[in-house]
């Protein structure tokens, strides 16, 4: 049997995340250390490996409950490798380390086990009641897999230049970085998107760090979800403006 298909083989590597191409990630697993994966990414896998849906700590189906924001993981452990993917978007692993790493439970493809998490909140500088946003803050020592609709960008935050994001393309920054939530408005409209502009809320970034933003406002559809609150409705937590085009929204 023959056909092109056949370049499309296995990366040969010793790493234990490895992308085989990049909207594919491989994971090698040994049997000392389990993997946390995003529900529902598992593509294929070799070996003897046990997949665990149920997967969840007291302290984060507490922080769910409390603010909507969690992640919904499956547990990977034994001796095999798996690989995971998601609606085709392109695949980033990173090195989490002291600084930590603040990122939208959306955008998590995979983690370590050995890493820790919990939903934090970023606060609006207008101070309205439900106005902030809910992210995960991961810290230890270990790898993510993030996951972006195109190629992203990653710019550099100093004390002497800061950077705004848009709050619907801001993927993940440096836990480190100091963040203020803000609508460009100067009327008592503030929940409404900016002028005819069509933009919203963003977030400024100032400090000493880096702030990953992805050439995209929407995630790719999958389990359309609608409701939430005026929160929901305005990009914020889970359920935000990102996904209020019909289908366009993601949901864990």
């Amino acid at each position: 049997m023959q056909s092109p298909l056949f370049a499309f083989t296995e990366a040969q590597t010793q790493d234990r995340y490895a992308l085989q191409n990049p909207q594919l990630l491989r994971v090698a697993l040994s049997g000392h250390e389990d993997v946390l994966a995003r529900k529902g990414s598992m593509v294929a896998y070799q070996g003897l490996i046990e997949f665990d849906g149920e997967y969840q700590t007291p302290g984060q189906r507490s922080a769910r409950g409390r603010t909507g924001e969690g992640l919904d993981l499956m547990r990977c452990s034994g001796q095999g490798t798996v690989y995971l993917a998601n609606l085709a978007q392109h695949i980033h692993v990173m090195d989490v380390d002291h600084d930590g790493l603040t990122v939208d439970s959306a955008y998590v493809l995979a983690l370590d086990s050995t890493l820790h998490w919990e939903a934090i909140a970023v606060d609006s500088q207008y101070g309205i009641s439900g106005s902030g946003k809910y992210n995960l803050n991961i810290s230890g020592q270990g790898k993510v897999a993030l996951m972006t609709s195109g190629e992203p960008l990653m710019l550099q935050v100093t004390p002497d230049k800061y950077v705004n994001a848009d709050a619907d393309a801001i993927v993940a920054w440096s836990s480190s970085l100091r963040v203020q939530m803000q609508a460009q408005t100067h009327s008592s409209g503030v929940w409404r998107r900016r002028g005819n502009t069509g933009e919203g809320w963003e977030l400024s970034f100032l400090g000493q760090g880096y702030a990953l933003v992805q050439p995209s406002e929407l995630l790719p559809p999958q389990n359309a979800v609608t409701g939430g609150g005026m929160a929901a409705q305005f990009g914020m937590g889970q359920q935000g403006a990102r996904g209020q085009n019909q289908g366009n929204i993601f949901s864990n």
